[in-house]
This record gives structure tokens, C-alpha cells and sequence, in this order.
């Protein structure tokens, strides 16, 4: 099979997928994207080639991107790898590939080491807001002079141009964090929390 006829394979397979999803019949999305549905038919069983024009207008009706129907799939690796820094005491795994919604990133990591026995100087500063829910153990949120402590099942909300910093109170903890564009190159390249 060429990869045109590889690619037209996919995009038939996540129309159909999509309208099945949204428990629509062939006339359901006919009358969303203005084609008949003989012509759905045809094209999400391969008897007809899909044209341009017809394409994006049923990415329109799907509340889909014509990008995102039309994407190849790539072959790339599916898990999700952890990054040590041993150093801080912090695993992290990158769970969006891509920057979100106003360049958020989510990650989950996983901190050993206390906050509070980082010396002031060395708390981190940065233009936006972090958000981070506590999966296990506990976790030690030092923002100034303050240290809260924020245990599994609850969440923090701040400002990071609160000097801050992050890290375990007795004993591992793991948290899913959202960060802006500030808080990832913050706290999740090695050599930084």
C-alpha cells in the first residue's frame, strides 16, 4: 500500500470513528457537513476518494481540525519515559509532548527531598501561575516565608513570583502539576526544581 493510500486508510477509519463517537448515523453527519450520505458512505468504506472540499467540512461538522484529521500517525514512542535529577531529588514525566492552551505543559513528578532545607536565596521565581494536586504522600510548598504543607488528595493554586519552591515531607511524593511556559523551563529541566 503507498502512503497516500495509507494516510487516505486513516482519515476514512477517524471519520468513521468520530461520527461513531458521537452516536451519529451517516444522515446525522450528512446533515452537520452538507453531503449526502451515500457520499459519507462511499468515503469511510474507501469507494470514493476523499476530496479537499468535501474533507473539511466534515472536520468542521466532527468539531475537529483539518490537521488533526489528516495528521500521519507517526511511529514515535508511546511511553512516557521518567527524567531523573538525582541531584534535586526529583523524577519528572512529561505527559503532554506538546505545549497546551496558553503554552501549559502537565507533568507528573515524583520528589524525595525536602524543600525547606534549600536555602532562601535559592527558591525559584517566574512570571505566571503553578497548579499541582497531591497524588501520594505529602508535599512541602514553601512560598517565602511561609511552608504549607499539602498532603494526597489536595491540590495548590499560586502565584510564582512568590519565591517558591517544591519537595517531599516525610518521605516520597508524587504530584501532577500544571505548568505555563515559565514554570516547565522552571521546574522540570535537570538541574532545577
Amino acid at each position: 500500500m503507498t502512503q497516500d493510500g495509507e494516510l487516505d486508510n486513516l482519515v476514512r477509519k477517524r471519520i468513521r470513528s468520530l461520527r461513531v463517537a458521537k452516536g451519529w448515523s451517516l444522515d446525522d453527519l450528512a446533515a452537520r457537513c452538507f453531503l449526502s450520505p451515500s457520499t459519507l458512505s462511499r468515503i469511510e468504506t474507501g469507494h470514493r476518494r476523499i476530496a479537499l472540499d468535501q474533507l473539511a467540512p466534515i472536520a468542521r461538522a466532527l468539531e475537529t481540525s483539518l490537521d488533526q484529521l489528516v495528521e500521519t500517525a507517526a511511529d514515535q514512542d508511546v511511553v512516557i519515559r521518567p527524567r531523573r535529577d538525582e541531584a534535586h531529588g526529583v523524577t519528572s514525566w512529561l505527559l503532554s509532548r506538546e505545549a497546551g492552551p496558553q503554552g501549559t505543559t502537565v507533568a507528573k513528578l515524583r520528589v524525595t527531598q525536602p524543600a525547606s532545607t534549600r536555602p532562601p536565596q535559592t527558591l525559584g521565581v517566574h512570571p505566571g501561575r503553578d497548579w499541582f494536586t497531591v497524588l501520594s504522600g505529602t508535599v512541602e510548598l514553601v512560598l517565602g516565608e511561609r511552608t504549607i504543607l499539602v498532603e494526597a488528595g489536595e491540590a495548590a493554586e499560586f502565584s510564582t513570583m512568590i519565591p517558591h519552591a517544591f519537595g517531599a515531607h516525610g518521605g516520597p511524593a508524587e504530584i501532577l502539576c500544571i505548568l505555563d511556559h515559565d514554570g516547565r523551563r522552571t521546574h522540570l529541566h535537570p538541574g532545577k526544581t
